[in-house]
């Protein structure tokens, strides 16, 4: 997970290194640059920075609290918490890179294409721009269920955002025909073309035939792919099988990241069988065979209520042992069938479950109150999970945790 994480932050780092340095620039040249009305598209790059960061360090949060769990049960529940926040910072920081290449294409068309019009370049990123958005907003959300539905999605953006990639090349060529200097702009536009992490739409290639695919992807005759935005290895897809079968991140979302990166761009398939491929690669087994892409109502659980394992009513208890932030009590709900959920509360009629001893949140409040009797101090953080772990257990409460309301 930490691996993931670490892979995800540098591609962060070299994109911001770009961005920054195409800001530099700008400001030191003058005239036809990034700078002006265009710094609002330079910002743009800044504030994915902004949330990615976040997201990242929640996500570095919750690993080291899991690390620090004896509970075996409740380390894996509390690692599938950073899951969805690992799987919106991938295809985050992916989003990240590709605008900073259309950054780079309007630098070069600004310096050395004064033919290319100022005013439709600025429309052109506005439009990019607006493509980005909606799935951006779904990755930052940090809801598992939406981060999963726009990075299966993500492709199928990847392959309209090549197109828009290649329609302002093909504009910009055109605008050449009549302008003076061309060879020097036809070079620089052709060099942005080669290294631009969207040109990866050549077909996959025969094990006897490598080829280079875009930005230092490079396809060996093994068939694993090796790329400067996100490695796609046999290390990476080891990496990803185990966060797979362990819970934490998701198969289809794994699909769709090799696919990007495999070229595949256009093959969606969203509601279809995964790729034999990406089967293959990551362990092909009847539970990996029976992975759809699907949301919640595809699961069958539109209706299922979500449950706070720690009561909502005993907040400040909770926060005082250290529940705040990304372990707030919040961050610990699960789903359980109307009628699981209704009977660990002793019934429909709440008041009337709390008579019942083993009703949910009277026996989880009294198993935590004794053990604070018991160690004649306050219980950390980790021993209180401990003893939820092992209640959630004998009440056969599933340890998957999703985000609940909040107060």
């Amino acid at each position: 997970m930490l691996k993931a994480i670490g892979e995800v932050k540098q591609s962060m780092e070299r994109s911001e290194a770009m961005r920054s340095q195409l800001a530099s620039r700008s400001a030191a040249r003058g005239g036809r640059s990034l700078g002006g009305a265009f710094t609002r598209y330079l910002d743009h790059g800044a504030n994915q920075q902004a949330w990615l960061r976040e997201v990242l360090g929640s996500a570095t949060v919750l690993a080291g609290v899991a690390s620090e769990v004896e509970d075996s049960d409740m380390e894996l529940g509390v690692l599938r918490m950073a899951g969805p926040r690992l799987q919106g910072a991938m295809f985050g920081a992916l989003l990240l890179a590709t605008w900073v290449d259309f950054l780079q294409l309007a630098d070069a068309l600004l310096r050395d294409c004064p033919m290319f019009g100022t005013e439709k370049l600025f429309a052109d990123l506005h439009r990019v721009q607006g493509l980005m958005e909606p799935t951006l907003r779904e990755l930052a959300s940090g809801d598992p269920e939406r981060v999963e539905v726009a990075a299966t999605q993500m492709p199928e953006l990847m392959g309209t955002l090549s197109g828009e990639f290649d329609t302002i090349l093909r504009d910009a060529r055109s605008a050449m025909e009549v302008g003076s200097n061309v060879m020097v702009a036809v070079q620089t536009l052709e060099m942005l073309a080669l290294i631009s992490t969207l040109k990866m739409s050549l077909p996959r290639l025969p094990p006897a035939a490598p080829a280079t695919l875009g930005m230092g992807l490079v396809m060996s005759s093994g068939g694993v792919m090796a790329g400067s935005r996100l490695v796609v290895s046999a290390e990476w897809v080891e990496m990803m099988r185990r966060l797979v079968q362990a819970g934490v991140i998701s198969l289809p979302v794994v699909s769709a990241a090799v696919r990007i990166h495999g070229g595949q761009v256009m093959m969606a398939q969203a509601h279809q069988g995964l790729p034999e491929g990406v089967r293959e690669a990551l362990g092909d087994s009847p539970e990996v065979r029976g992975m759809h892409v699907t949301g919640r109502a595809g699961a069958g659980m539109s209706e299922a209520p979500k449950h706070h394992v720690m009561p909502k009513e005993h907040r400040e208890w909770f926060e005082a042992r250290g529940f705040k932030g990304d372990m707030d009590i919040d961050q610990f709900c699960v789903r359980l069938e109307r009628s699981h959920h209704e009977a660990i509360h002793g019934g429909g009629n709440w008041k009337l479950g709390r008579i019942w001893s083993g009703e949910w949140n009277r026996m989880i409040m009294e198993a935590l109150l004794e053990a604070e009797v018991e160690a004649g101090r306050m219980l950390t953080r980790n021993e209180a999970l401990n003893i939820v772990a092992s209640r959630m257990r004998r009440y056969d409460v599933p340890m998957k945790f999703t985000k609940g309301s909040t107060r």
